[in-house]
C-alpha cells in the first residue's frame, strides 16, 4: 500500500534522541522527527541513506519525519505508525481468513488492541508489531529494545483466549526476504516468555514479510515463528 508522497532522500548523519536526528538534506544540516522510537541502531548509522516525508503542518519544530533507510540495499520502513495500517489492509484482503467488521484501535480489559474483526459469530483481537531487526542469517528479531506494553498485550491476548474470544499477533517485517522470526530473549526476556504463554495459550502467532519501497509496503507471505 502506498503510504507517502514526494518523498525526500537524503543522508543519516546522527540521532539526538528517541524522536530527533539530524540528516543532510540537499547539503543542508537538517533535525528531523524519527517516527520510531526504537533502537534502529544496525539502520539509522552515519552515512546511512534515508527518507523523509515532509510535515503538511507548517508551524511545526521538524518540517520533516524520517520514515525508511537502507540497509544493505534493501529499504527498510521505520515508521511505527505504518504496520497497524498494513496488517489491517492484509487482514481485509484475507490474509487473516474469512473476517467480518473489521476495527482499528479497540479497548478489551485494561488494553487497547490495535485491530479486531468476527470470525463468524466470534471476535477476534490482533495486536500488531513492527520488525525492524534483523540476524546475518536474515532471520527477523523482535522486540529491538525491551517493551514492557508488549509483553501486557500479550498477557491480554491469552486472557481474551480464556474469555472464549479468539486472539492473535502479527508481526509485520519490514524486510521481503526474512527467513523467519524469533523473540529476542537477550534483549528483552519478559516479552520472549510471554510469547511462549501466548503460543502455549493458542494465540495465533504469524510474521509477515513485507515488500518494500520508499514510498510504502505490502505483505506478501508469512514466515515461520520459531519459538
Amino acid at each position: 500500500m502506498k503510504l507517502y508522497h514526494a518523498l525526500t532522500q537524503c543522508s543519516f548523519l546522527c540521532r539526538v534522541n528517541r524522536f530527533i536526528a539530524k540528516c543532510l538534506v540537499d547539503g543542508r544540516e537538517t533535525t528531523v522527527h524519527v517516527k520510531n522510537t526504537g533502537r534502529l541502531r544496525e539502520l539509522l548509522v552515519p552515512g546511512a541513506a534515508c527518507w523523509l516525508e515532509k510535515s503538511a503542518n507548517p508551524h511545526r519544530k521538524t518540517a520533516y519525519d524520517l520514515v525508511a533507510a537502507e540497509k544493505d540495499g534493501s529499504i527498510v520502513n521505520i515508521d511505527s505508525h505504518a504496520p497497524n495500517l498494513i496488517a489491517k489492509e492484509w487482514v481485509m484482503n484475507g490474509g487473516w481468513g474469512n473476517v467480518t467488521d473489521v476495527r482499528s484501535e479497540v479497548t478489551w480489559g485494561d488494553s487497547r488492541f490495535d485491530l479486531s474483526c468476527m470470525q463468524g459469530d466470534t471476535r477476534v483481537l490482533i495486536e500488531v508489531k513492527g520488525v525492524t531487526l534483523f540476524d546475518d542469517q536474515g532471520m527477523a528479531i523482535f522486540p529491538d529494545a525491551p517493551t514492557s506494553r508488549g509483553a501486557k498485550h500479550l498477557y491480554g491476548l491469552i486472557n481474551a483466549r480464556r474469555a472464549g474470544m479468539k486472539s492473535g499477533i502479527i508481526f509485520v517485517i519490514m524486510k521481503e526476504d526474512a527467513t523467519g522470526l524469533i523473540p529476542n530473549d537477550a534483549t528483552d526476556p519478559g516479552f520472549a516468555e510471554a510469547l511462549r504463554q501466548a503460543r502455549d495459550a493458542r494465540v495465533r502467532i504469524t510474521a509477515a514479510c513485507c515488500r518494500v519501497t520508499a514510498e510504502g509496503a505490502q505483505i506478501v507471505r508469512t514466515v515461520p515463528v520459531i519459538l
